[in-house]
């Protein structure tokens, strides 16, 4: 449950929220991005109030404006790696370019795998796809949700730098993480704890956001031993 949230994320920068598990991190990125939806308030997306739209609405609005890249890949597992990346453009109703599509493999590393299923590769290189599928459809704005979460460093490591690189492409990304380091990588790092949001902070400083996270632990604890 999430209370009394009140965030500006920057546009064409990369924000991540970052907090121990229950903090309600994971929870704030799909009320954002619609895919659970608020009681209250309003959620405002490239100045449109998502809460007024209609379910329908609401996913073609996902569908034309949003990319998604989460922990399980969410990869359809009959496709090709080249299709698995075409795929949101087509639900949507358009086709990306296939010089697009082997341009972000390529980058990603990930152009021998073309035509392989997910199940052919590793966790890393399905991630890999997840964020080729990003780069090659241009969305405004991106939410990842622990990106990194289950993949070994390097593989986190290449996962980031492309996260990072994204808001150079006028792309807005918020990034959900539990892990200080990766989180330090944003440009902006929002602190959470028991549904709040505890302090906002610039990135670039893992100590800074360890520090962050402690405190907000701090309270949170404080807070349930006065319960």
């Amino acid at each position: 449950m999430l209370h009394a949230i009140d965030l500006d994320v920057p546009e064409s920068r990369l924000t991540a929220v970052v907090g121990p598990s229950g903090s309600g991190k994971s929870t704030l990125l799909l009320c954002t991005a619609g895919l659970e939806r608020a009681t209250t308030g309003s959620i405002e997306i490239l100045g449109t109030d998502i809460l007024s739209l209609s379910p329908r609405r609401q996913a073609a609005f996902r569908s034309e404006k949003v990319g998604f890249i989460f922990q399980e890949y969410n990869l359809v597992s009959s496709l090709s790696v080249e299709d698995n990346i075409s795929l949101p453009a087509r639900l949507a109703g358009h086709r990306v370019p296939k010089p697009r599509v082997d341009d972000a493999m390529t980058r990603l590393g990930i152009a021998k795998h073309a035509r392989r299923r997910p199940d052919r590769l590793s966790g890393g290189e399905r991630q890999r796809v997840a964020v080729a599928r990003v780069v090659a459809n241009q969305p405004r704005i991106v939410f990842a949700d622990e990106p990194t979460g289950a993949l070994d460093l390097k593989s986190g490591h290449v996962v980031l730098d492309w996260l990072q690189a994204l808001p150079a492409q006028g792309t807005t990304v918020l990034m959900v993480t539990h892990d200080p380091h990766a989180a330090a990588r944003a440009d902006q790092v929002v602190v959470m704890g028991s549904g709040r949001i505890h302090a906002v902070i610039p990135g670039g400083d893992s100590r800074a956001v360890s520090d962050a996270v402690l405190a907000a632990q701090s309270v949170d604890e404080a807070g349930d031993e006065a319960a």
